[in-house]
């Protein structure tokens, strides 16, 4: 029996990432049971294999299965070893080898196609380390011509591309976000992915502040605790975050979006953990909806604007 949910805009769903050790069909079926939202979906071998030959069939499985269950999906592009055996989350938008390159993208037009065939409202994706010896210029150059016919496909699919900033990578914050907005143009199947603990670990801004300021550009919304300077992804409770006010500011955005527990180090106690979060975010949501935004009250963002560096 799903469990009853107190009334809030936000919907919850849990990552795949973090149930690795789960079949996906019965990782799909624990998050119906536990009465989440939708499922941040990674392209994995484990899971949804988007190299494996009988893909078309698998998605086709996928999407009825999410379709029986209710359950909402955003495809997720962060698996660690899906490209090279060998290499953590390598090769990157940003290789020195452009066949390497190519093999991210690849990997990406293939998200976006399941992304369409699943009917997921975003496919996320992120820069990769900035390679020894490469200078800035070259790798931001890199990351845009790469993404280039990324963003083609995603707008021919009707899917939004939502790039992930990522603590370490090239693209780590908010305002390399923008950096990378501007230098494309502005395409509008551009946005973002907002990962709530990475504001706590580096963002100048707290939390909510950058979810205000993020806001136009919120395509996908990751959440965990974390604390700060320290990029660990942790359990509810026990980082630095005051949850709330951070709901509070998501729910007043609009967001119609998921908003995704990430907590891929938590898979060997994967369900209790999805058994654990979703208590949790419904009573923060419910604190959230009794204490109205205070953005209404003091107006834009306290700090940094829009494109500035973190020092």
């Amino acid at each position: 029996m799903t469990p009853q949910r107190p009334p809030t805009s936000l919907r919850f769903g849990y990552g795949t990432n973090g149930l690795a050790d789960l079949r996906l069909d019965d990782a799909l079926s624990l998050l119906a049971d536990l009465g989440y939202d939708g499922v941040g979906l990674t392209l994995d071998h484990m899971h949804l294999d988007p190299f494996a030959p009988d893909l078309p069939t698998r998605v086709k499985h996928v999407a009825r299965r999410l379709d029986s269950l209710g359950l909402d999906v955003t495809v997720e592009t962060g698996a660690r070893y899906v490209l090279d055996p060998r290499r953590k989350h390598g090769p990157s938008l940003l290789d020195p080898d452009p066949d390497d390159r190519a093999r991210r993208v690849d990997l990406l037009l293939r998200a976006v196609d399941i992304a369409a065939d699943l009917g997921a409202h975003a496919v996320h994706c992120f820069s990769g380390v900035t390679p020894a010896d490469t200078t800035s210029d070259t790798a931001w150059n890199r990351l845009a011509d790469a993404l280039a016919p990324v963003l083609a496909a995603a707008a021919t699919a009707g899917v939004p591309l939502a790039v992930e900033p990522e603590p370490g990578h090239l693209l780590a914050t908010l305002a390399d976000f923008h950096h990378l907005r501007r230098t494309l143009g502005d395409p509008d199947h551009l946005g973002l992915t907002l990962d709530l603990g990475h504001c706590q670990c580096l963002e100048p801004l707290p939390p909510a502040d950058c979810v205000r300021a993020a806001a136009p550009w919120l395509r996908h919304v990751q959440i965990e605790d974390m604390r700060r300077g320290v990029h660990e992804h942790l359990p509810f409770g026990t980082g630095e975050i005051d949850f709330p006010p951070v709901l509070a500011a998501l729910a007043a955005t609009g967001y119609q979006g998921l908003t995704v527990v990430e907590l891929p180090r938590h898979s060997h106690e994967g369900p209790r953990q999805a058994e654990r979060s979703l208590p949790f975010l419904h009573h923060a949501a419910a604190q959230a909806a009794s204490t109205p935004d205070a953005s209404a009250s003091r107006g834009a963002p306290t700090a940094t604007p829009e494109g500035s560096r973190t020092p």
